[in-house]
């Protein structure tokens, strides 16, 4: 069977790291991650994700969204990842997700339009200790699991504390919930709501792990030494092949990860383990790379490598770092 993203799909993906390439490259990121008492929200590039259509993807037509699929937020979530973006697009599509999966339609016609046209913030989080919420100090709406469901937190219905973080591409925040209303639906969305979210997570890893390869093959193949290309060398030339296989592997997974949960395949929940765990490691080992290989400059912090790879250690651990997905894997397989 061939399975491939089709062209407006990729399109859609293009559009994104094109406008980052031109509009928000890695040094608007750097001046977010040297400002950490700024919000991390940038509104040039929070109105681009509003006009553009990124918060609007998963949101139905309905409500004013673009009523695709799983499959077109990886691809976004994954230029994202590649371009170190920083800003509230996860939590927001997410909470939109929570809300069109479990709201009630008053909920749904409240919500869904001002989070697909960016004049809401949302954040998410299924974590019941609320202690690391990303972008929740600027959210007007936050989604929480509450016991076995989920519960809706209007701005002034909650508190927020900040919490520091090494990546600063994030900003994160302990969420204190002094009132909100429960989605009716939250029981039942649980496991789907969780599925997604690693999937967007894993896309970012897989986004994060091959722009960190291709920017090494790129420094490696003009960086010399005693003549010649340090890329040449057979030890480098090896160890980036094999990156480069153990990300392609990453990607392929995370894709079919999404088209299976979209589609409700069978085998979903073990597909989506897969994408994680291969992602987690191939964003790990592609970054810890990207720091050897471009030689001592690679540990500055004027260089970019340590972006990529704080990026990459804060997303590993989220919903299940590769140890936890393997063990889900074994359970799901073999019980």
């Amino acid at each position: 069977m061939f399975f491939a993203l089709t062209d407006d799909q990729r399109e859609f993906g293009t559009a994104v790291t094109t406008y980052l390439a031109e509009r928000f490259d890695l040094e608007a990121v750097r001046g977010v991650v040297e400002d950490p008492a700024g919000d991390g929200n940038p509104a040039a590039l929070w109105k681009a994700a509003a006009e553009q259509g990124w918060l609007a993807v998963t949101v139905p037509e309905e409500h004013d969204g673009l009523g695709l699929g799983l499959i077109e937020a990886q691809v976004i979530a994954r230029s994202l990842g590649a371009g170190v973006a920083p800003g509230p697009w996860r939590g927001t599509v997410l909470a939109a997700e929570a809300i069109r999966l479990a709201g009630s339609p008053e909920q749904q016609a409240a919500w869904l339009p001002k989070l697909a046209s960016g004049e809401a913030v949302g954040a998410f989080s299924l974590r019941a200790n609320r202690t690391a919420v990303e972008y929740a100090a600027v959210a007007d709406v936050v989604v929480l699991r509450d016991g076995d469901g989920l519960v809706l937190v209007e701005r002034g219905g909650f508190s927020t504390e900040p919490v520091g973080s090494y990546d600063g591409t994030t900003r994160l925040a302990a969420v204190h919930a002094e009132k909100g209303e429960a989605l009716p639906g939250g029981a039942a969305a649980l496991a789907e709501l969780t599925a997604r979210a690693t999937v967007l997570v894993a896309s970012d890893l897989a986004g994060v792990a091959r722009e960190a390869i291709t920017r090494t093959v790129a420094y490696d193949r003009e960086r010399e030494q005693f003549g010649v290309p340090v890329g040449s060398f057979q030890a480098i030339k090896h160890a980036l092949a094999d990156l480069h296989v153990g990300v392609t592997m990453a990607e392929h997974a995370v894709l079919y990860a999404a088209h299976a949960v979209d589609t409700g395949a069978d085998g979903a929940d073990l597909a989506v383990a897969v994408a994680k765990a291969k992602a987690s490691d191939a964003a790990l080992a592609a970054t810890a790379a990207m720091i050897q290989y471009h030689g001592g400059i690679g540990y500055t912090w004027e260089h970019e490598a340590h972006l990529f790879y704080k990026r990459a250690k804060r997303l590993v651990g989220q919903y299940g770092d590769a140890d936890a997905q393997r063990e889900r894997i074994a359970t799901l397989t073999i019980g």
